[in-house]
């Protein structure tokens, strides 16, 4: 789970760690006893929450999960109702033998893991691993680490809900189940290395069958035509031109296949007269999106912020666990950030009104404070949505102490729950439909139609405006048309055909991937971040201007597993099963008959493609190089590093050299070098010097060999919702503001 681990530590560094914690939460004292000894996952949230308990209290950190199954066996017994066997993790051996040595001298243990499934299972596994069943044992929950809610917390304990655990085994057993049969399968059939897992399988499958509908894709020309039009009706104003789009030919829709097509209705629309026949005005309202939920959060910062989800989620637990703010100290800024509700507490939304009355007037605040349907298939609505634990620290406030990409989230999720508590926007909409023929007011072979808009009231568009998807329109971003009069004769300016392509669906972004698995019903929230990086770190896909892509690794693996293991890669299949793990969270279902009802026909899906699973590897692809060393032809293999070049007379020559795919630009910093295709060990694309490690020049951009007539900075090719753009790498400068007026 992101943000549950920790990264491997010595001994030395583990125990250190843990003992300063402890000498900060005692003040001083280096010794527990008799006092209550609270355990969370992280120093970070250790030290925050710290500062709101008393000295008889001593917070301890496990770094993340204590126990799990072995790596080096199946640690599932199947034929005793699937009992898991669970072993102390080898890293964390120094951290469980302090926390048992300060178990026995408390009074009590109070775990105050995650809200979640998830933290509800750690909870359990520190109760088994550090001995604790002779010591009062208390639950505490809470979705932000602010003082209230810690004392709240305190003041209503409960047991380990075993419901929860159940729910997380359930998942963590069939997980393993699938890994430790499928997997060696695939290191048999067709590489070392492999691995497949129920909710990484299905997301890979998503990933590969959009790939093969863009390839199988045809395109289909056709032709659009709009006019450039000016009233005549103004008077003495300046008459201010518009577009207006060819909807109808003689009653039907236009059919404009091709060039040919298009000129000739073209022609005809330069030869006519053009005048209004129908104007609709109405006036609409937009509501304010939700405040962030672990889905939207990771879909709006890749959008907005360009943030793999990953790295979203780890900036989000920064930020929840705790961050210096100087004389402050610790502070958690945001309630928890694995959460699938939209609700919002009650005292949170009275401090947002209090903000947005302050800072923008009565007029911005609805009557009353807004209910958001939960939206996510099986939301918890004992969780909260994410939001800013106190609303009256904006973003500049904390600025100072954050780290930019902390900041950046932060300010939006801030902005997004502050606009989630305002007014809805007030807009105007005017749809004017325009006839063309060659008399005015005759019956018209020609309708053209011309909308715009006006914002009359921006409520919540003054703090926050929703990114959208790659050819969504939005009706905001029309122009206001002239004020126009039914029957008004208009003036043709220009004619515009324009030749299209239908285009096939896009490529799944890290968002829209995530945006597509809740909406099946696929993972839960902690499980969007997790999928994609494994299959990024596995090869199975790679990151090319910000979408994934998959490898012919990884179109292999799926059309294998397609084959031998429907259900296992089945979208309907999947969510049905995560349906069950709730039930399960929710008493309503036993664990081990619903992993039973997986395991008994997969196991006979894994016998059988033991038997008819024949051996294949992968075709290595010719470069068209030469071995400098034995003369015959390079080709292209592939490792979990990436591609590389190697001698196809291999094992008799083993020659291997990168593969280094040139874009055609010359290294702007050393001059020498070419600049070349990088990934990074995630799978994400970068741009580095050929003469590595001779030249360090990097970028996440791909640089276009030209340099800033401004500051002389690297103009690189930025990628933002489909559309290519070229800017500075170093500046402000974009190529298309060069002939902007620029005011004194």
């Amino acid at each position: 789970m992101a943000g549950k681990t920790t990264k491997k530590t010595t001994k030395k560094t583990t125990a250190a760690t843990s003992e300063t914690t402890t000498k900060k939460t005692t003040r001083g004292t280096s010794r527990a006893d008799g006092q209550a000894l609270v355990i969370v996952e992280s120093p970070a949230k250790a030290r925050t929450i710290a500062r709101f308990l008393g000295p008889g209290y001593t917070v301890k950190a496990s770094m993340g999960h204590v126990r799990d199954l072995p790596k080096s066996k199946l640690g599932v017994d199947v034929a005793q109702n699937f009992q898991p066997t669970y072993t102390v993790l080898k890293e964390k051996l120094p951290v469980v033998k302090e926390l048992q040595e300060s178990v026995q001298r408390a009074r009590e243990l109070i775990l105050a893991t995650d809200p979640d499934r998830e933290g509800e299972a750690i909870a359990w596994h520190l109760i088994e691993a550090t001995r604790a069943h002779d010591k009062p044992v208390r639950r505490i929950v809470f979705h932000e680490i602010t003082e209230e809610a810690i004392r709240e917390a305190l003041a209503h304990p409960r047991g380990i809900d075993m419901r929860l655990v159940n729910a997380q085994q359930a998942r963590r057993v069939l997980d393993r189940l699938v890994g430790y049969e499928i997997s060696p399968l695939l290191w048999r059939k067709v590489k070392s290395g492999l691995s497949a897992g129920r909710v990484q399988s299905v997301a890979l499958r998503l990933v590969v069958d959009r790939e093969r509908e863009i390839q199988a894709f045809v395109p289909q020309e056709y032709w659009t035509i709009e006019v450039d039009l000016v009233p005549t009706g103004n008077g003495a104003q300046e008459p201010v031109p518009f577009a207006a789009a060819l909807v109808r030919v003689r009653g039907e829709k236009p059919d404009l296949p091709n060039e040919e097509a298009a000129r000739a209705v073209a022609r005809e629309l330069e030869a006519s007269q053009y005048w209004v026949v129908s104007i609709k005005e109405r006036q609409k309202q937009r509501r304010p999106a939700p405040p962030f939920i672990t889905s939207t959060l990771q879909q709006e910062a890749g959008r907005k912020l360009r943030f793999p989800v990953s790295l979203t989620m780890q900036l989000a637990q920064q930020l929840y666990e705790g961050v210096e703010l100087g004389p402050e100290g610790s502070v958690g800024l945001i309630t928890y950030m694995r959460t699938d509700s939209t609700q919002v507490a009650a005292s949170a939304q009275q401090r947002a009104r209090e903000v947005i009355a302050a800072r923008w007037g009565a007029d911005f605040l609805p009557e009353r404070p807004p209910v958001y349907a939960k939206k996510a298939k099986g939301a918890q609505e004992a969780h909260e949505a994410i939001r800013p634990t106190d609303p009256a620290r904006d973003p500049e406030s904390v600025r100072p102490y954050l780290t930019p990409r902390q900041y950046q989230l932060y300010r939006l999720i801030w902005e997004r729950f502050i606009a989630s508590q305002m007014a809805p926007a007030i807009y105007d909409t005017v749809t004017v439909e325009i006839a063309a023929g060659p008399t005015v007011g005759a019956d018209a072979p020609y309708l053209l139609r011309a909308t715009g808009s006006v914002v009359r009231f921006p409520g919540f568009l003054v703090v926050y405006r929703e990114e959208r998807d790659e050819d969504e329109v939005d009706e905001l971003d029309q122009r206001p048309l002239p004020p126009l009069a039914t029957g008004e004769v208009l003036r043709l300016l220009a004619v515009r055909p324009e030749q299209h392509f239908t285009q096939p669906p896009p490529r799944y972004s890290e968002a829209t991937l995530v945006k597509t698995l809740e909406e099946l019903g696929i993972g839960r929230p902690s499980t969007y971040a997790p999928t994609i990086e494994t299959l990024k770190q596995r090869r199975y896909v790679v990151v090319e201007d910000r979408k994934l892509v998959p490898t012919e690794l990884g179109m292999l693996v799926t059309d294998l597993l397609v084959q031998h293991f429907p259900d296992v890669v089945d979208v309907g299949f999947t969510s049905r099963l995560e349906e069950e793990l709730d039930e399960i969270a929710a008493g309503e279902r036993d664990w081990v008959p619903v992993v039973r009802e997986f395991y008994e026909p997969f196991h006979r899906q894994v016998e059988e493609a033991e038997q008819t699973m024949e051996r294949v590897r992968l075709a290595d692809q010719p470069s068209g190089e030469v071995c400098e060393l034995c003369g015959r032809p390079m080709v292209i293999k592939e490792s979990r590093f990436g591609r590389f070049l190697s001698c196809s007379g291999f094992p008799e020559c083993k020659n291997k050299r990168p593969l280094l795919e040139k874009i055609g630009v010359r290294c702007p910093q050393c001059g020498e070098g070419e600049i070349v295709v990088r990934r990074s060990r995630k799978g994400r694309t970068f741009y580095g010097c050929s003469r590595y490690p001779d030249c360090d020049f990097v970028s996440w951009e791909r640089p276009t060999g030209e340099r800033c007539p401004q500051c002389g900075g690297v103009l690189v090719v930025s990628v933002r919702r489909g559309q290519e753009s070229v800017r500075c790498s170093s500046c402000s400068y974009r190529p298309a503001e060069e002939k902007a007026p620029v005011e004194a």
